[in-house]
C-alpha cells in the first residue's frame, strides 16, 4: 500500500540530533538557512560535539529538511542523523541560533584547519572590500580551527581570538543569518583583528626595525628578494622560507639549520607554476589542491631550472599550494617558488608562539613576519608522495589531523598510545573510536617530550576522554616508554613490529578484510627492537593482532658500531661483506671506502666486530638497503633518517625516467632479479618468536661486488630482486599456511618503486594486497597499531 501523503495543513515537531563533523564547519548557519529556505521555525544549537535541532513546521517540509541536512551539508561537514524524536509544538515564531551548551555526554569531532576558500580569495584581492588584502581573512568555510580551539563548544570565546573584540563591520557580519559569516567564530578584519609584524633578529643586524600590516608583508618580501631568510608564522606554526631559486640563500639556510642534504618543500603560487617545474598527473592535482593543501613529493621535470640544492641527489621536490590569505598575498609580490621548511630544529616539533620562535630560531632567520594571534598547538603541513596509481601519506599533520578512525570492536578501556621514537604521533582510543594527533616529530629532546605531554592532555580535555591506561614501544630505551612508566597509569608495551603490522590490519578491515581473518604482513623498515632481542626490520609476520608469528625474513648480519649505522650507511656495507666471510680483506668493496673513513679505523671496527661488540644482529631490510648504498659507492654518511636508499632508488629511477608507473614493469627486463635462496632455520614451538625460514641476501652482496653493470642498473636490480623476494614469501605463506590477504607496512615501502613494482606482481600473482591509505607506512602509524593490539586483548581474539 502506497504511504499516504502529508495534506498542507498536517504541521509536526522533531527534536534532532546530530553528530560528526558538525562544529567548525559552519553547519549551525546552513541550518539556519535551511530552515528558512522550508519555513519552518525552532533552533539550532551547539552541544559537546554535536548539534541539536528543534524544528516545527508543515510535515510536507521538514522530510525534505532533514533530507538536505544530511545530502547537501557545507562541504567540510560529515553529518550523522543519531536521534530523529516527534515532540510537541512550541508555537516558535521564527528560527533562532541558540547559545551554546555543555551537556553532561559528549561527542566531540574536532575540525582540522581549511585553506582559504574562493569567495575569501574573491574579497582579498578586490580593493573595494573591507577586507582587502587582509591577511587573516576567513568565514563559515575557511580558516583555522584545530590550531585555535581551547575547548569545545565551538565558539570564539573558546578560541585564541577570544581577545580580539568585534568591530560593528564583523559584528554585523557575524549576526547577518545570509551573510557567509554568520556565526564565522574566527572572523576578523584589519581593525579589530591579529596583524602582521616584521622584525629583523639577527644580532649582527644594524636594522632593527619593526613594522606591521602592508608594510611588513612589503619588507618581508624586499629581504626574501635580497636572498635573506624569513621565519614566517602560519596557520600551525612557522615556516623558515627563502628564495627556491637562490641557491647561496638555501645553502645559508643548510647551513645554520644544520640540514645538509634533506630535502626541502617548496611552495608554487598555482599549479601552472608548478608544472612548469615538476611533473603533474591527476592524481597530484587532486591532493595539492585537496582543503589539506598537503606537501606532494614530484618528479623533476627534465627542463627544471630548480637548483639541486632543494633535494640533493633524489628526483622529487616536495611542493605545495598557498593555503592560508597570509600566502596568497606573500607569493604574487615575491613572483617565484618559495622554500617552506618547518620552522623548528631538525626533527622537533614545529614552533607556534613568537616568543619561543625568537629564542631558537634566531640564529637560523635574518627576520620575522609573524602575528599576533596565538596558535594554541601545532600542526605541521601534511606530506604525500604517489605510489603507482595512488596518493599515500608520509606525514599526517595540518589539514587531515585529528584524523578520527573507527575502532572495529568497542574498547572498554580508553587509552592513550605513544607511539614510536622517531615520526611520533599520540592516538586516543575510547568506545568505537581512534583519534591519530597530528605529527608530533622525534622525540630525545626535552621540547619534542614536552610537545607530547602537552598534545596527550589537550586531546583528552576537547575530546572530553580521560586515559586509564597508557600504551608505548616495548623498547625501554624509547623516550615515550619511559614517559609512561613514570605515569601513575597502567602501562602495557607493544612490541615495535607487532604494532606495524596491527596498524595495516586496523586499515585492512576498512577496505573489506573479514574481522579476524588471518594476513600476512611484510614489517620493512630501518630497525625496531624485535621479541628475541635482535634488531627486526624485515619479517613476514603471519596472524592478527596481538598474535603474530614469524614466518620468515632476512638473514642476520652484525652491524658494526650499532646505532651509529643508522646515519653511516658505510657500516651496514662493512657489516655485509664481513659476514659474507670476506675477512682476509674486509674493506675491499666495489668503490673505494671515502678517506673520512681511514683503513686503521676500519680494522679496529673490524676487530671488534669480530668480538660481537657493539655489533648487534639485525634483520632489517633499511640497513641492507643502506648497505647496497654504500657498496655502490652512492651513499657512506647520512644525514637524515632514510637518505641512503632514497639515493638509490633515484639512481634506479634515471632508467625509467620518462615511464609512468604503469610503464615501470619493464623494470624486470631492465635489471632481472637475481633468486635469493631461502633457508630453513631450526625455529619450532619452543622458539615462538623466530622465523622459520630465513632469506639469504649473499647473491645480491656478491652480484655488487662482482658485477660489471652500471651503478643505475645494478639500483634497479636491487629494487627487483627485493620485489621478487615480497613475491617468494607471499607464495610461501599461502601454500604453507593457506593465507591469501597480503600487507605492506614500515617505511621501506614508502620506496616507490619497490612497492609499485611488487604491489603489481603480488596481485597478477592472485593474492588480495592491503596498503595503508590513511596513515602512512612509517613510524607515524604505530599508535594506531598499538591501539588495535590492545583492543584485540581486551576481546582475548
Amino acid at each position: 500500500m502506497a504511504k499516504p501523503q502529508p495534506t498542507p495543513s498536517q504541521r509536526a515537531a522533531y527534536h534532532l540530533i546530530v553528530s560528526g563533523e558538525v562544529q567548525g564547519v559552519g553547519f549551525r548557519p546552513f541550518i539556519y538557512r535551511l530552515a528558512a529556505q522550508f519555513a519552518l521555525t525552532g533552533w539550532v544549537q551547539n552541544c559537546q560535539g554535536t548539534v541539536e535541532i528543534h524544528i516545527e513546521g508543515a510535515v510536507a517540509a521538514i522530510e525534505p529538511f532533514i533530507a538536505a541536512l544530511l545530502t547537501q551539508p557545507p562541504p567540510r561537514a560529515k553529518p550523522t542523523l543519531t536521534s530523529q524524536q516527534p515532540i510537541p509544538r512550541q508555537g516558535y515564531a521564527e528560527f533562532t541560533i541558540l547559545p551554546s551548551r555543555r551537556t553532561a555526554e559528549a561527542d566531540i569531532h574536532l575540525p582540522t584547519d581549511i585553506d582559504t576558500c574562493e569567495a575569501c580569495l574573491t574579497e582579498l584581492t578586490t580593493p573595494a572590500n573591507p577586507r582587502y588584502r587582509y591577511p587573516f581573512i576567513n568565514c563559515t568555510a575557511c580558516g583555522p580551527r584545530y590550531t585555535i580551539i581551547t575547548s569545545l563548544p565551538y565558539d570564539r570565546a573558546t578560541t585564541s581570538m577570544a581577545d580580539f573584540p568585534l568591530c560593528p563591520l564583523c559584528e554585523a557580519d557575524y549576526l547577518n543569518p545570509y551573510d557567509r559569516r554568520f556565526h564565522a567564530e574566527p572572523i576578523a578584519c584589519a581593525h579589530c583583528g591579529p596583524r602582521l609584524h616584521f622584525r629583523r633578529c639577527r644580532a649582527d643586524s644594524s636594522n632593527s626595525m619593526a613594522l606591521e600590516g602592508e608594510a611588513a608583508l612589503n619588507a618581508a618580501v624586499t629581504a626574501l628578494l635580497a636572498g635573506e631568510i624569513v621565519a614566517i608564522k602560519g596557520i600551525g606554526g612557522y615556516h623558515l622560507c627563502c628564495d627556491a631559486t637562490c641557491e647561496p640563500a638555501i645553502k645559508r639556510l643548510r647551513q645554520r639549520k644544520q640540514r645538509p642534504d634533506k630535502p626541502l618543500a617548496v611552495m608554487f603560487a598555482d599549479l601552472n607554476a608548478i608544472e612548469a617545474e615538476l611533473q603533474l598527473n591527476p592524481l597530484s592535482r587532486v591532493a595539492l589542491s585537496s582543503p589539506a593543501r598537503p606537501i606532494v613529493l614530484l618528479p623533476k621535470r627534465r627542463d627544471s631550472t630548480l637548483t639541486a640544492a632543494i633535494a640533493p641527489d633524489l628526483s622529487e621536490i616536495g611542493a605545495l599550494l598557498p593555503y592560508s590569505p597570509l600566502h596568497h598575498l606573500l607569493l604574487p609580490l615575491f613572483n617565484r617558488p618559495l622554500i617552506a621548511t618547518s620552522g623548528n630544529l631538525s626533527g622537533e616539533p614545529v614552533i607556534t608562539q613568537n616568543s619561543e620562535a625568537t629564542a631558537r630560531l634566531a640564529t637560523i632567520a635574518d627576520a620575522f613576519l609573524d602575528h599576533n594571534r596565538p596558535i594554541v598547538r601545532p600542526a605541521d603541513d601534511s606530506v604525500y608522495r604517489r605510489l603507482g596509481e595512488r596518493i599515500v601519506p608520509l606525514r599526517v599533520g595540518r589539514g587531515i589531523a585529528p584524523l578520527a578512525l573507527p575502532l572495529p570492536l568497542p574498547l572498554t578501556t580508553p587509552l592513550l598510545a605513544l607511539g614510536a621514537q622517531s615520526k611520533t604521533t599520540l592516538a586516543l582510543a575510547w568506545g568505537e573510536r581512534v583519534v591519530i594527533s597530528p605529527h608530533i616529530g622525534d622525540m630525545g629532546t626535552l621540547r619534542s617530550l614536552q610537545t607530547l605531554q602537552q598534545l596527550g592532555d589537550d586531546l583528552q580535555r576537547l575530546y572530553q576522554v580521560r586515559a586509564e591506561a597508557l600504551v608505548s614501544d616495548s623498547h625501554r630505551q624509547f623516550d615515550t616508554f619511559r614517559w609512561a612508566k613514570a605515569h601513575p597509569l597502567p602501562h602495557h608495551t607493544v612490541w615495535h613490529h607487532h604494532a606495524h603490522a596491527a596498524a595495516l590490519y586496523g586499515e585492512a578491515l576498512q577496505q573489506g578484510l573479514e574481522l579476524n581473518q588471518k594476513m600476512a604482513i611484510f614489517t620493512w623498515d630501518g630497525v625496531g627492537l624485535g621479541p628475541d632481542g635482535t634488531l627486526w626490520g624485515g619479517e613476514l609476520l603471519l596472524g592478527r593482532p596481538n598474535q603474530w608469528q614469524p614466518l620468515a625474513s632476512w638473514r642476520q648480519f652484525r652491524l658494526p658500531g650499532g646505532d651509529k649505522a643508522a646515519r653511516e650507511p658505510w657500516r651496514s656495507g662493512a657489516g655485509l661483506l664481513w659476514q659474507c666471510g670476506d675477512s682476509d680483506n674486509p674493506t675491499k668493496p666495489r668503490r673505494p671506502w671515502p678517506k673520512e673513513q681511514p683503513y686503521a679505523e676500519r680494522q679496529l671496527l673490524f676487530h671488534f666486530w669480530q668480538r660481537q661488540q657493539n655489533a648487534p644482529l639485525t634483520s632489517a631490510t633499511g640497513r641492507l638497503l643502506d648497505g647496497c648504498a654504500a657498496l655502490l659507492g652512492v651513499n657512506y654518511q647520512s644525514s637524515y633518517e632514510g637518505q641512503a636508499p632514497a639515493m638509490l632508488e633515484a639512481l634506479a629511477m634515471t632508467l625509467l625516467d620518462s615511464a609512468t608507473p604503469s610503464q615501470w614493469h619493464q623494470s624486470w627486463q631492465l635489471a632481472p632479479p637475481l633468486t635469493l635462496p631461502t633457508i630453513a632455520t631450526e625455529a619450532d614451538g619452543a622458539a615462538p618468536n623466530c622465523p622459520r625460514f630465513r632469506i639469504d641476501w649473499q647473491p645480491l652482496i656478491d652480484y655488487l661486488q662482482q658485477s660489471d653493470d652500471t651503478d643505475a642498473v645494478a639500483a634497479l636490480r636491487c629494487h627487483t630482486t627485493l620485489a621478487q623476494q615480497l613475491v617468494t614469501l607471499a607464495t610461501l605463506a599461502q601454500t604453507q599456511h593457506g593465507i591469501s590477504a597480503i600487507g605492506f607496512s614500515g617505511g621501506v615501502f614508502q620506496n616507490s618503486l619497490l612497492t609499485t613494482l611488487a604491489s603489481a606482481s603480488v596481485q597478477q600473482a592472485g593474492f588480495s594486497l592491503y596498503l595503508p591509505q590513511k596513515l602512512p607506512f612509517n613510524d607515524a602509524a604505530i599508535a594506531y597499531g598499538q591501539t588495535i593490539t590492545q583492543l584485540w586483548r581486551e576481546h582475548t581474539l
